[in-house]
């Protein structure tokens, strides 16, 4: 599974980085997880609002801090 936080750098896209980690620990699941500040990188995925949350290529989120818990929804 590949994880990839978008944001460029702001207090919330790092704290989506931090729940993404302890998610994907609570989970027990092997992922690579990525943080990409790259503007260019961001737009290809049409992501207007950060933080944004990827995963396999599939925006799951964007604009909002997720919670731990949401995250560990999303991942299923």
């Amino acid at each position: 599974m590949k994880i990839e936080i978008l944001g460029t750098g702001c207090a919330k896209c790092q704290s989506l980085v931090l729940h993404v980690k302890e998610a994907v620990a609570q989970k027990g699941i092997f992922a690579q997880i990525e943080k990409v500040e790259d503007i260019m990188k961001i737009m290809e995925y049409g992501v207007t609002s950060t933080p944004a949350l990827i995963v396999d290529g599939k925006v799951l989120s964007s604009g909002k801090l997720l919670s731990v818990d949401e995250i560990v929804v999303l991942l299923g």
